[in-house]
Formats: C-alpha cells, structure tokens, sequence
C-alpha cells in the first residue's frame, strides 16, 4: 500500500508520520520541494498534479489547512482557497487515480448551541470565516464522489506546534494571573491520538471488501472522551505541570465569560463532538482528554 501524506510538519502530520509507517510505504511532503522535486502544497494545482502523477497513491491523507481562525476574518480568499478549492482539486484528482482520501475538519462546522455533542448527520451552521471554508471544503468532498473518510475533531494539541498547552505554559511562567474563559466546553484531542486513530481506520478500511468498504466512507467525530471548558483545561495543565516539575508564576486562574474576551471570529460555545459512530464503526476505543494531556506535558516539560 502506497500513502501519500500532506502537510508533515504539522501537529496531526507530525504525528502521522510516525503512526502511518506500519501500513505500507509513506510519501510524506509539506509545502517545500524536495529532494525528487515534489511538493506538497495543495494550494498549487500543478505541483499537486505532478504529485499524483508520480506517485500513484492508494491512499491520500490530507493534514493541511488553513487553522489561523482569527486572521481568516480578515484572509477570506486565503483560507477560503486552501480550506475549500484545493479540497476540491485534491478529491477531483483522487477520483481519477482511484485514491481513497482521508481528511480532517472541526466541530467549528456547526454553529456552538446547546448542550449535546453533535452527530455527524446534525445540520452544519458555521458562525465564523475559518468554519464557512472548513464546511465548503467538505460540500466539495460529497460532491466529488470521491472515496473519502473525513474526521471531524476539536481542541487540537501536541508536542509539536503550537497550541493552547503551550501558550498556558508560557503564560504560566511569567503571568501572576490569568482569565480563561469558562462557558466555552469541548474536548482536548491530541495529534497522536488523531493519526493513531487515523492508522487504524486505514487498516480495517484496507482489510475491508469492496463492497463494504461503501458503507465506511464519509464523515466521522473524533474527539477524546470527556469534555471541559477552557478554564477546566488551563486549571489542569497548570496542576500537571507543577507535578511534574515545572516552575509556574501564575497563582490565580479566574473564569471568564466568551462576551469578556472578544476576538475577530465569533466562537461556537458547545463543542462537544458525539463519537459513537467512529467507535462502532470501527471498534475504536477513545481515552480520555487527560490521559493525553498529561503524555503531551511530559514530554514538553521532561
């Protein structure tokens, strides 16, 4: 099995490099030119075309995007072209050379209200820039007819990168006191957990017949068990860290309201993801959001 995996160096990619390797024969690129002259930066059809040409990949994973969230209010066209036009030049090209592609999204998809983890089939209702182009990158997936697997997750962390874990440390070291907000809740999911779960999704997808494999592709939530609020999340990064060894400044963690803390995109307030389907579908068993934290702090701190 040949994969072909977008965006290495990023927090997810990463990590996929790394889980992948046991599947089959890894091609992992980023937007630079390498060696054999191939890049992957999809935003460039052409060099996305010499790729797959090439390459000749049974399996496209894509962990590119476009995450600033706040500057997409301002970088429509940016974010818009890599979320959602490169999205669907890369579906188009993996319908012609017969490539399943695995992708990722958010739960910034849906607009943030009520108390419920969404389910895949709930209605998508972005209330920010960043959500609008991550949803029309996956309207371009359902239209292509491609075979694709798309994950939806949340609150993404990892050792590489950087991410709310880091900023709460490093504000923790040189902050008396902090305000997080608290009435915004979801799920911290790690990069490792994401490319793990992602390798074996490909593995029983793999192993599957042609005929079943039908009814495995299209959206799924992936998420650690577990929700929280921001403020929950900092109280626990600052408890762990300090067990394990790390000098903080910060001695206060006060718990503010999203109306208190305004940004350029609109926030969605629940973002809470319902996993069973991914569970079932695939035997997958989810930890818990702390269980992963705690790896991540360890190795950022040790």
């Amino acid at each position: 099995m040949k994969i072909l995996l977008l965006g290495k160096r990023g927090q997810v990619g990463w990590e996929l490099q790394r889980a992948l390797q046991p599947l089959g024969e890894i091609i992992a690129l980023d937007r630079s030119v390498n060696d054999t002259g191939l890049s992957g930066d999809i935003g460039d059809f052409l060099a996305i075309s010499k790729v797959m040409d090439g390459i000749k990949p049974n399996i496209v994973v894509n962990a590119t995007a476009y995450t600033a969230v706040d500057k997409a209010e301002s970088e429509v066209d940016q974010a818009n072209h890599i979320n959602h036009i490169a999205v669907k030049n890369l579906a188009e090209l993996c319908k012609q050379h017969n490539a399943l592609l695995i992708h990722y999204s958010t739960d910034y998809v849906f607009n943030g209200e009520g108390v419920e983890g969404w389910s895949e089939d709930d209605h998508a209702a972005p209330i920010n820039v960043y959500g609008q182009t991550k949803r029309d990158g996956e309207i371009a997936l359902e239209q292509s007819q491609v075979d694709f697997i798309n994950f939806r997750t949340s609150w993404v962390y990892g050792a590489q990168g950087n991410n709310f874990i880091k900023t709460m440390l490093k504000l923790g070291q040189i902050k008396d006191e902090l305000n997080i907000i608290h009435d915004q809740v979801g799920a911290p999911t790690g990069a490792a957990l994401i490319a793990d779960v992602t390798a074996q999704v490909i593995r029983l997808y793999s192993l599957t017949n042609d005929e079943e494999k039908i009814g495995l592709i299209g959206h799924y939530h992936l998420a650690s068990a577990g929700t929280c609020s921001w403020f929950e999340y900092a109280q626990y990064i600052f408890k762990t860290a300090r067990i394990l060894g790390q000098d903080l400044k910060v001695n206060l963690v006060n718990p503010i309201n999203t109306v208190e803390y305004p940004t350029p995109a609109k926030r969605p307030l629940n973002s809470r993801l319902n996993t069973q389907k991914l569970q079932q579908t695939f035997k997958i068993h989810l930890p818990h959001w702390k269980q992963g934290v705690e790896q991540v702090l360890q190795e950022i701190i040790k």
